[in-house]
C-alpha cells in the first residue's frame, strides 16, 4: 500500500525525534512512498532552522540531509503542474492551510489518483492532519 508522507513525517526519520520510532517502522513496514516534489526543500529548511537554533549540530545536520538524499532516491515525487496549482488553490479555499501545505495536499490527491480513501496520509502536522481527514483519506500515525 503506497502511503504519502508530508515533510512533518519525514523530518523525524532524519534526525530523531519523540515519533521517529513509530514513523520509521511505517517506512520500512512495505508499500511505497509518495510525497511533493517540494518536500526536500520543506525538509532541508526545517533540518536548517533546528541548526540554527541550536538543536542540531552542524555534522547532525550534514548526515540528515545525506539521509534526505537516500530517502527522496526511493520514493514517488508528485511533480508540479497545472493540475497541481488547481488543486492546491481549491484547497485553500476550503481549508485554513497555508500554501505549502495546500501543496502538499493537493499533491496527496493527486497521488491518490483523487481516491484519498485508498492511501494512507502520514502527517504531523494537525491542521493539515485535519484538512487531509476531511478531503477523505486514513491518517498515520494515529495519536
Amino acid at each position: 500500500m503506497i502511503r504519502y508522507w508530508d515533510a512533518s513525517a519525514i523530518v523525524p526519520l532524519l534526525v530523531a525525534e519523540p515519533r521517529t520510532r513509530v514513523l520509521e517502522s511505517m517506512r520500512t513496514s512495505g508499500g511505497g512512498m509518495a510525497t511533493w516534489w517540494g518536500t526536500p526543500v520543506e525538509c532541508a529548511s526545517a533540518l536548517a532552522r533546528m541548526e540554527r537554533e541550536g538543536s542540531l549540530e552542524r555534522r547532525g545536520a550534514t548526515l540528515a540531509l545525506r539521509r534526505l538524499a537516500d530517502l527522496a532516491a526511493s520514493w514517488t515525487e508528485v511533480e508540479p503542474g497545472q493540475r497541481l496549482r488547481e488543486q492546491a488553490m481549491r484547497l485553500l479555499r476550503l481549508h485554513t492551510l497555508r500554501a505549502g501545505d495546500a501543496l502538499q495536499l493537493a499533491s496527496a490527491i493527486i497521488a491518490s489518483r483523487q481516491r484519498p480513501s485508498a492511501i494512507e496520509f502520514v502527517c504531523l502536522d494537525r491542521r493539515l492532519a485535519a484538512a487531509a481527514e476531511v478531503e477523505g483519506f486514513r491518517l498515520a500515525p494515529q495519536e
